[in-house]
């Protein structure tokens, strides 16, 4: 039975480390090192290092989810360049590969944080950044799978999972928000890089090479800062890099299978929205602003539910959110104007927004054992990822066999409806009940 963030923390300090405790851990899936207790107390919730290792983890998702957040710039892009001769499903397998690899990743990056602490940061902004440089030499279908799918999808997970365990080590009470504020930084990020992307490869002279490096060059400074602030507040303790013991409880299991749903479906947007305003007669450059003004919306979509879950309930704020997402994404297809498309970009960037800042709260009430935090994210997410790889190839088929997008709305709508309903009744599993502020 899970245990509420907020009493798991405040009682960890008076066993940790306690003979009967650690005789009744022998056996189990984790192998506690000694802790000192002066060093696990109550989560600070707030203060000058807290504070900077969010601003850091900030950075971290501005420079990597953010710039994963403007593949629908490269979707409408490779479609008249370089992949012309490829199917829109062909295309998208590169972004759903590395948005699944970004979240399968962390089955081994939040162990690795858990085990290590931080330092992993370090060696995956290098990879992300050669990554990155590496695709700007792409010119072949298999080259962008390799290097803009695998390698890049690896090295976001690397950074992705141990940014946001260290947030929630130093944060409990006000870890929502704490957490709303860090993924906005991905929202940020989906603003500035497909404007910029768009500005780069349609508007200027400087080529698909350069626009990338560009990029590149842009990110370097705020990943340094990133390794510098990013600390892990709780100690290192040895684990294995898979806690089967995790999906024997009932809320993490049902918490994850209802994150699978939404993950099939909330992605249609982020994929798609430039190449449908581009079949409604928009200009290229145009449609890409889209792309930023769904990741500007997404801003306040991921801090205001946020801040509202501290007060609601994480699983509750999660529900709502996915649900009210399927709805709007079921309307993509009414929206045909410029206005209309502006309008619908906005709405489904907050809504949808909700759903990655809302995900990492809601599995982060998970663990009884705050220092296990990484390794709950890490499955839960690598798991529902799997959808991530499916969703949008499948959409991509929708598209070239129907000859349109109602479908595909249909199907994603669908799919985000059933994943709030099942985010809500995973609520019976938790002592607070159905109704509780869970």
């Amino acid at each position: 039975m899970a245990i509420p963030a907020s009493d798991r923390t405040d009682r960890l300090p008076s066993s940790a480390g306690t003979p009967a405790v650690e005789d009744s851990m022998a056996g189990t899936d984790l192998e506690k090192a000694p802790v000192d207790p002066v060093k696990i107390g109550p989560a600070p919730d707030g203060g000058l290092e807290a504070w900077l290792v969010a601003a850091g983890a900030a950075c971290v998702l501005f420079s990597s989810l953010g710039y994963a957040n403007a593949f629908g710039v490269f979707q409408e892009y490779y479609i008249t360049h370089q992949l012309r001769d490829k199917s829109p499903d062909d295309i998208s397998w590169i972004g759903s590969l590395a948005a699944f690899l970004q979240f399968a990743i962390g089955a081994v990056a939040g162990p690795l944080f858990d085990r290590y602490g931080s330092w992993i940061i370090r060696p995956a902004s290098l990879l992300y950044v050669f990554a990155m440089m590496m695709t700007s030499l792409c010119d072949q279908y298999w080259h962008f799978v390799l290097v803009q799918g695998v390698l890049m999808g690896c090295s976001i997970g690397l950074l992705l999972f141990p940014s946001i365990s260290a947030v929630s080590q130093y944060f409990d009470k006000k870890r929502g928000a704490a957490l709303g504020l860090v993924v906005a930084g991905s929202s940020i990020g989906g603003i500035v890089f497909p404007i910029a992307l768009s500005r780069l490869l349609n508007a200027s002279s400087l080529g698909f090479g350069w626009s990338l490096r560009i990029i590149g060059f842009v990110t370097m400074p705020l990943l340094s800062f990133s390794c510098v602030v990013i600390k892990a507040r709780l100690p290192p303790r040895k684990t294995k890099f898979f806690l089967p013991a995790a999906f024997k409880q009932a809320d993490f299991s049902f918490l994850v299978l209802s994150l699978f749903f939404m993950f099939l479906g909330m992605f249609t947007p982020l994929f798609y929205i430039p190449s449908y305003a581009v079949s409604r007669g928009i200009n290229s450059t145009l449609a890409s602003y889209l792309l930023a003004i769904l990741n500007g919306a997404s801003t306040f979509g991921r801090i205001i539910p946020g801040i509202l879950s501290d007060k609601v309930g994480q699983m509750n704020m999660l529900s709502i959110g996915s649900i009210i997402t399927g709805v709007v994404i079921f309307c993509m297809t009414k929206a045909e104007s410029v206005a209309g498309l502006v309008l619908y970009s906005i709405a489904i960037g907050f809504f949808s927004g909700t759903l990655i800042s809302g995900a990492s709260a809601a599995l982060s009430i998970c663990p009884e054992d705050p220092r296990d935090m990484g390794s709950f994210l890490g499955q839960g997410l690598a798991v529902g990822s799997l959808a991530a790889l499916i969703g949008p190839p499948v959409n991509g088929i929708l598209i070239r066999t129907s000859g349109g997008y109602l479908q595909l709305s249909i199907l994603s709508g669908v799919m985000c409806l059933v994943g709030g309903v099942i985010c809500f009744l995973t609520k019976l599993t938790t002592p607070k009940g159905l109704l509780g502020k869970t």
